[in-house]
């Protein structure tokens, strides 16, 4: 879920019985790393820290970087069950991505953090409220979560149908 703004009081527990939902995306063919939260890790706080890293990285090292961080990010969450928001964890994932330790400080960016707080004002208009989200160009439907392929397949083919003027 899109947080900006730190959950406090936020139990281990809870949170830990959220992950069970989890499974559901996990069973999928083809699917990402998923595992039920069985650390003493997190819960994360809120979504600022990681959205910033990604942004950093691209300002640093362009696309490419963001997405190698994108992806690492989603990996220690999901699979190793990591608190993405602590400083520890995101200097890893920076290091890992191959990042300069010297450029880390563009995580602390007030323009990066106005983009990022943009960014979840714009997804918020559109019911976005968590990751991974899918939006198609010229829709302003998006898909907010892990789905199966075929319900991306199934929309994406509606799409185009309706387009066309085939449905």
């Amino acid at each position: 879920m899109l947080r900006p703004d730190p959950q406090k009081g936020r139990s281990l527990e809870k949170f830990a019985k959220y992950t069970q939902s989890w499974l559901r995306p996990a069973a999928e063919e083809d699917s990402g790393n998923f595992r039920v939260w069985e650390t003493q890790h997190g819960p994360p706080s809120h979504s600022i820290p990681p959205h910033l890293l990604t942004k950093a990285a691209r300002r640093v090292g362009g696309d490419a970087k963001a997405k190698a961080v994108s992806e690492r990010l989603f990996e220690a969450y999901f699979a190793e069950n990591l608190d993405i928001t602590t400083t520890e964890t995101m200097q890893a994932i920076w290091k890992e991505c191959g990042l300069d330790e010297a450029d880390y400080v563009h995580t602390a960016d007030d323009d990066l953090l106005q983009e990022v707080l943009e960014d979840h004002r714009e997804a918020m208009k559109f019911g976005v409220n968590g990751v991974p989200a899918i939006m198609l160009v010229g829709t302003d439907v998006a898909i907010t979560g892990a789905h199966p392929r075929a319900l991306y397949r199934r929309w994406i083919d509606r799409t185009i149908a309706e387009r066309e003027g085939t449905v």
